[in-house]
């Protein structure tokens, strides 16, 4: 089996001329197809001819998606120290995610893992000075160490921990909301190595008030300005002291990369990557919720209740997103595979639930009309993603679209589009896709 792209065609004709690319798609109606667009049933009969086969399955596919084999893009990515099949996002500040078939690894390689700033990165990193602050109205006293006490002082644990990006899908919710245009690339699950933040805050002291803690980084602001945080958040003191919730200064088993925080960093597993601190430099023990730069006004909250599309949102109705959703991602084979009618096509990837595991995956071939259950192993530790596998038959040839779903231990599954539009599009965890032709 070999991988092929059946959609480098139209990329290359919209490059070149968006409107006859359109008009090739759609006939008589002119509409540009985008990752976000919306498609009319009537016109997956235009996209068959576009793909060079027949959808067997058209019938089943929900209204108001466009085919995976148009959703790619092969827009490449450099950088020191990161793979070159990264995704270029925002370039100020540096934000890349992760095609979906370069996270197939079982424990992401530092050079995979996607890159989300909000600042700018601290320049002349020199490990043997930096200091690490622990501070704020609920600790008994004030500490400061470097980064050789953190690591003769306090035991040192390693875990595969999931982070990601709550933006990470955003790029599909309509109306289009701001930020980072997210495909499914803005997560990944490497080891990290580094001390207890619980160790670190009990040695210390923590005072009964404690609510929350905050952290503080040596990234700038975008703009230049001193005095402003680019991003200043935290989490509630039950996360805070849990086992899983370090102070690293390794991925898997190195230095890690700057961009991704050396020298030193919170992890936080299973909630927003935002609460994972990089460039650490101080943590706050608050005796209410943190009150840091993107803790305050829209960012990092859902509505309460939900709202229609499009709709303004108080601050008051919004609530802080916490655990991440349930949310499997297809690594093997890449979108555009293509195979000979009668040949078993094997099928492989990742999933993971925020603070809770995965009960199930399940596959379909006919846009969720059917589903096959896959294997699932077990975590390598608590907060880390699992891997899963399984192997599918086609009926015969034609454009087919490979669909996964997990479902957590809490019997939470994922929708099959895109769930309630929010306004910073934070969330979206509908079933990954991917396109596959059966000749």
């Amino acid at each position: 089996m070999k991988n092929h792209n059946v959609s480098k065609g139209i990329h290359e004709l919209y490059k070149e001329n968006p409107e006859k690319a359109d008009q090739l798609i759609w006939g008589r109606e002119v509409h540009p197809i985008t990752r976000r667009g919306f498609l009319k049933k009537s016109g997956l009969w235009a996209m068959s001819a576009a793909l060079g086969a027949n959808i067997p399955f058209a019938d089943y596919m929900p209204s108001g998606l466009i085919p995976a084999a148009f959703a790619d893009t092969d827009e490449p990515f450099r950088i020191a120290g990161k793979h070159p099949g990264l995704i270029v996002i925002n370039d100020r500040p540096v934000n890349a995610e992760t095609p979906a078939h370069l996270l197939d690894d079982l424990i992401t390689p530092a050079d995979k893992l996607f890159i989300r700033n909000n600042g700018i990165p601290p320049e002349n990193i020199d490990p043997a000075a930096w200091t690490l602050r622990i501070e704020g109205e609920s600790v008994k006293s004030h500490a400061r160490f470097s980064l050789e006490d953190l690591k003769r002082k306090f035991k040192h644990y390693t875990y595969q921990l999931t982070i990601e990006c709550a933006g990470n899908g955003r790029s599909e919710f309509n109306p289009p909301v701001p930020e980072g245009q997210w495909t499914v690339g803005a997560v990944g699950c490497p080891e990290w190595t580094g001390v207890r933040l619980r160790d670190v805050l009990e040695s210390v002291g923590i005072k009964d008030d404690a609510v929350y803690i905050g952290y503080y980084g040596r990234d700038t602001h975008i703009s230049g300005k001193s005095g402003l945080e680019p991003i200043s958040r935290g989490v509630p003191m039950s996360k805070a002291l849990e086992d899983e919730t370090l102070i690293a200064w390794a991925m898997n088993g190195a230095d890690m990369p700057v961009m991704n925080g050396h020298p030193l960093r919170l992890v936080c597993g299973g909630w927003p990557a935002s609460t994972s601190g990089k460039w650490l430099s101080k943590i706050v023990v608050r005796n209410k919720v943190h009150d840091g730069a993107k803790m305050t006004g829209l960012s990092y909250k859902l509505p309460c209740h939900p709202v229609e599309p499009g709709a303004k949102v108080m601050e008051k109705d919004m609530c802080i997103i916490e655990s991440m959703p349930v949310k499997s991602l297809i690594t093997y084979p890449k979108t555009g595979a293509m195979i000979k009618a009668g040949q078993k096509l094997p099928l492989r990837g990742h999933a993971w639930a925020g603070d809770l595991s995965v009960s199930a995956v399940d596959t379909s071939i006919d846009f969720g009309m059917t589903w096959q259950r896959s294997s699932l192993q077990a975590p390598k530790n608590r907060l880390a993603w699992q891997h899963w596998r399984t192997e599918l038959d086609f009926p015969g040839p034609g454009y087919y679209e490979v669909w996964v779903r997990a479902t957590d231990s809490a019997g939470q599954m994922q929708p099959m589009v895109v769930p309630g539009w929010n306004p910073k599009g934070y969330l979206n965890n509908a079933c990954h896709r991917i396109a596959v032709k059966v000749i």
